[in-house]
């Protein structure tokens, strides 16, 4: 055997290793995405599993538990109010804090409000017809800590208003 039998063979095996190193790498591809799924569905169960530990500790699964401080109850209801629709007016909340608890005046809603916005938990928007209140950023990026998702603006398709909500892709 001569020294190019000898190199004809080695680049023979060179060509050979390399075709089962891109065939592996074919075959791992679907395993590579099924990791990166289970990753995705671990963290899933993660926040569900410390959803179930809030409400196990609290009895519920609302904005008070990232705003301990919070002790009056109609601030509370104000609070979760507009967590679960920003953008109100005090009429509205008013209504909306009628609606869970029973009672509410516009003047005691308003004064909650305006003890809300000096400790930064809600902010108002003043607009050409009056204003209208939202839970500050900071309340609600730690309402999306708790609740284990990215904060809203993190995920794709999401880009903020001008008034400082969201907007589904930019509309």
């Amino acid at each position: 055997m001569g020294q190019e039998d000898v190199r004809r063979d080695l680049k023979e095996l060179r060509d050979q290793v390399q075709a089962l190193q891109d065939a592996l790498m074919r075959v791992m591809e679907p395993y590579a995405d099924l990791a990166a799924s289970l990753g995705q569905l671990q963290d899933l169960a993660r926040g569900y599993v410390r959803l179930l530990d809030l409400y196990a500790r609290q009895g519920s699964i609302s904005p008070d538990a990232v705003i301990p401080s919070l002790k009056d109850d109609i601030a509370r209801h104000i609070v979760a109010a507009l967590v679960d629709r920003p953008d109100r007016n005090i009429s509205q909340i008013a209504d909306a804090v009628k609606a869970r608890r029973g009672t509410a005046s516009r003047r005691i809603v308003r004064e909650r409000l305006e003890d809300l916005e000096a400790r930064g938990i809600v902010v108002a928007i003043r607009e050409s017809r009056g204003r209208t209140f939202r839970v500050s950023e900071d309340v609600m990026r730690k309402w999306s800590q708790v609740l284990g998702f990215p904060k809203y603006e993190d995920r794709p398709g999401k880009v903020p208003s001008p008034r400082g909500g969201i907007d589904v892709e930019g509309k």
